[in-house]
């Protein structure tokens, strides 16, 4: 495992901040498009398995990105290429707006995908590398919450931009505000720094790194990053959409409710921060939170009449998801031989794009095929799926002694 610097507590909460601040953006143009699917259906005349994809290909792009530039990162630092990716998921949402029709937004959100693969890598690479390991969980906590802040502030700025002025204006400005970010976090160069001075940069071939990927512990926490993803798009991106069709819950309400889960979320990142610091057992934590989230998401599908509650039941489900997610990154921290979080988080990422790129597509065609119920019930599968493989990670490095000095 890496390890940090017992750096001062203001130094500390400075790199957490940028990091944090860093990742809210890389999220809030994750979702700064499926909020306005109702406007460009209706303009462009597609369907929802074809807006759906525009976000599979999003995440097929990233999850390719984002095992390459845990190599970049490991290679050149972490902060020209989180800089880099930044400007093209700003840059891509820019041009969006003046597309004439929805396939030329197929190669922008290439760019995109491209553009939000490198946050992972840049991003852990960086609080490893500088924060003191007794402040990693609320680290972690913190970089969870500004991801959970970027998703729930995009559907609120989008559509309500969308509704108010169209939404080519809507991606014009937000578009706009992300290279103004650009030219802030490149004022921040000490605390993008993934690199402690005198150390030499390593030298990393490419079959020793496939050796590190096929290690059962790396390969367990990619299965877990997939699965559960597939999950947490599902609710981001349709379940909104589902509980309108499936139940007649209005929009303005099925939005809501996902604002909510969002913003339960973000609480739930705050106190699993708490959590992760006090616990060696994050594979409990995760678990635990999970069996919560997919019971209650089970409720929606089950019971009709619970979907007049969706709001509280919404935020409280990403109130149990959140709390498992600087666990989560914990466990991702012990399975990480020194010298590799650039590619091991790169690697293990990809997985969150994988699923990110499946989920789309396979639930816009269920609510094209009149499933809207299913939606939420295939959720809560894959939440229970995930529960399977974070129990068995612990086990697998403490039976893979060479996790803790393989790399090169």
């Amino acid at each position: 495992m890496d390890s940090a610097p017992a750096g001062s507590f203001r130094a500390d909460a400075k790199v957490i901040g940028v990091v944090g601040g860093a990742h809210a953006l890389s999220h809030f143009f994750q979702l700064v498009l499926p909020p306005l699917f109702p406007l460009l259906r209706a303009e462009f005349g597609v369907s929802y398995a074809t807006l759906g994809a525009l976000l599979s290909v999003m995440y097929v792009a990233s999850a390719l990105c984002q095992f390459g530039a845990g190599f970049a990162v490991d290679r050149f630092g972490a902060r020209p290429v989180l800089l880099g990716g930044l400007s093209l998921l700003a840059g891509g949402t820019l041009a969006a707006a003046l597309v004439p029709g929805v396939g030329w937004l197929f190669p922008l959100v290439v760019l995109m995908g491209i553009g939000n693969g490198v946050f992972h890598p840049a991003d852990f690479a960086v609080l490893n590398a500088n924060v003191n390991p007794r402040r990693l969980g609320h680290a972690y906590s913190s970089h969870g919450i500004g991801g959970s802040l970027g998703y729930a502030l995009a559907p609120v700025v989008s559509f309500g931009l969308g509704s108010a002025f169209g939404w080519r204006t809507s991606l014009l400005a937000c578009g706009a505000f992300g290279l103004f970010a650009v030219a802030v976090l490149a004022t921040q160069r000490g605390a993008l720094n993934s690199r402690k001075h005198g150390v030499t940069v390593p030298k990393h071939t490419f079959a020793g790194s496939l050796e590190l990927f096929r290690q059962r512990p790396i390969l367990l926490c990619f299965a877990y990053f997939c699965v559960l993803t597939i999950a947490t798009i599902s609710i981001t991106t349709f379940l909104g959409t589902s509980l309108n069709a499936a139940y007649g819950l209005s929009l303005a309400v099925a939005a809501t409710a996902i604002t909510a889960y969002l913003l339960g979320n973000a609480a739930g990142v705050l106190a699993g921060g708490f959590l992760a610091a006090r616990t060696s057992r994050h594979d409990r934590v995760a678990a635990t939170g999970l069996a919560v989230g997919a019971v209650l998401v089970l409720m929606l599908a089950l019971f009709a009449p619970l979907a007049a509650w969706a709001i509280p039941l919404l935020a409280l489900t990403g109130l149990a998801l959140g709390a498992t997610g600087p666990s989560r990154d914990m466990i991702v921290r012990g399975a990480t031989p020194k010298g590799a979080s650039g590619r091991v988080y790169g690697f293990v990422y990809s997985g969150l794009d994988l699923g990110s790129s499946l989920a789309p597509v396979a639930m816009g065609a269920m609510l094209d095929h009149g499933s809207a119920r299913l939606v939420a019930a295939a959720i809560a599968v894959f939440l229970f799926v995930a529960i399977g493989t974070v129990v068995q990670v612990r086990h697998a490095v403490r039976l893979s002694p060479a996790a803790a000095a393989a790399g090169d």
